[in-house]
């Protein structure tokens, strides 16, 4: 297999595994980045740009992007994170108290933590949106506003695959006064430190061909070593269930729109249309924990005491969508057996089928994966564990359980 990069020394596992990933677990293109205290020791892609082969074969170069489906979600959080530190947006404050349409059918004591959480109760939608309603900036938090939760709020929590998108974009504009979680990510978090991430392309970037196709990818034949994962019962029989909340929350879209359509790209969906390289996605999780260098001075998102509200457990146990036991802070997911990042102190956000971003704040460690090949898991895709466990290994630690979703 022909990969291209660098890889400092120490981090040579991480070639190795993402190698494997192509010739042992089927994958079509794909790059990945480390950073380690704001340094970069890891930077490998290789294979096609795209998928399939409609736009031919052409190699996957530095800087090719791919949509990074819920891997989003990790980087939309630092907004309203970001606005808190500012002092512009209260954590504990009602939702309604800056969005008042949203206040309707029991929704006054939906707090601002309770969106960032997934204890809003609020997954699904009664009457799903079609691809059009949903790229409408204004059409899906108006189908969230007139929502009525299905569980009391702040009570349990449930992943909000889609909703959470149009949730914290619609907060953002109401506090911003109608800048959207994809411009203020361009403004405030992408331009500063150089980063090749987007919530909604800008035409040029499609224009100049920045993002590879993506699709479905074909399960690899199992190899007959080592145990095979397989989801448990529940899952299986909540994902097979077309009236389960679990596929309620996935079909909040319609059908799902075509995540290679460039109107789709241009949109901003917060939950789920963030098109990064593996480079930009470690480089904001970098910045999150440290310093790294700016396009003109050192930046760092987070000071300590953001990056402690980001990682302290609000949810954990049972999660009322995808059915296992979760983990979440404020608006990222924590590491546990459903997502296992580096330690116990990781914090990140996984894409389903694939992309995975993440840092460990005690080992200095950030790590974006994006692909262009979506497999079914949810969480814990096994190409990305594989380099989560051979970053560990290049720092001297062990693997970890996987409880695949």
């Amino acid at each position: 297999m022909d990969v291209h990069g660098t890889v400092a020394e120490g981090f040579e596992p991480v070639r190795d595994a993402f190698v494997r990933n192509f010739t042992a677990l089927g994958e079509r293109g794909a790059a990945v980045a480390v950073y380690r205290d704001g340094r970069k020791v890891v930077d490998l892609w290789g294979g096609t740009r795209d998928v399939d082969d409609t736009a031919g074969t052409q190699p996957w170069r530095r800087g090719t992007a791919q949509v990074v489906r819920s891997a989003t979600k990790g980087v939309a959080a630092a907004v309203p994170l970001l606005l808190h530190r500012r002092g512009e947006l209260d954590l504990d404050a009602p939702v309604g108290e800056y969005w008042p349409e949203f206040k309707a059918h029991g929704k006054e004591r939906v707090l601002v933590r309770h969106v960032l959480n997934h204890r809003a109760g609020l997954p699904v939608l009664d009457r799903p949106l079609t691809p059009e309603d949903a790229l409408d900036p204004l059409r899906g938090p108006a189908a969230v506003a007139a929502q009525a939760p299905v569980w009391e709020p702040g009570t349990d929590h449930g992943y909000h695959a889609l909703t959470y998108g149009w949730l914290l974009d619609e907060l953002v504009r109401r506090v911003t006064g109608g800048r959207g979680a994809g411009q203020w990510i361009a403004d405030e978090i992408a331009r500063p430190l150089g980063l090749d991430l987007w919530v909604g392309l800008p035409a040029a970037e499609e224009a100049a061909g920045r993002a590879g196709r993506v699709g479905r990818l074909d399960e690899p034949e199992p190899s007959g070593s080592g145990p095979r994962l397989r989801p448990k019962r529940a899952v299986t029989e909540a994902y097979g269930n077309p009236d389960s909340l679990t596929r309620r929350a996935f079909a909040a879209i319609t059908p799902f729109p075509d995540q290679n359509d460039p109107v789709y790209r241009a949109a901003s969906l917060p939950a789920a249309n963030g098109i990064a390289t593996a480079d930009g996605l470690a480089r904001f999780y970098a910045a999150l924990i440290g310093e790294v260098d700016g396009v003109t001075r050192s930046v760092r998102l987070f000071d300590p005491a953001t990056m402690e509200l980001a990682r302290a457990e609000e949810s954990a146990g049972p999660d009322r969508i995808l059915v296992v036991g979760t983990r979440f802070g404020l608006g990222y997911m924590l590491h546990g057996s459903a997502s296992p990042f580096l330690s116990p102190g990781s914090f990140g956000h996984p894409g389903r089928g694939g992309s995975l971003g993440f840092a460990d704040p005690e080992a200095g460690i950030a790590l974006g994966y994006v692909t262009n090949g979506f497999r079914k898991t949810v969480t814990a895709d096994p190409r990305a564990q594989a380099l989560v466990r051979a970053v560990r290994a290049s720092l001297g630690g062990s693997g970890s359980d996987v409880d695949r979703v």
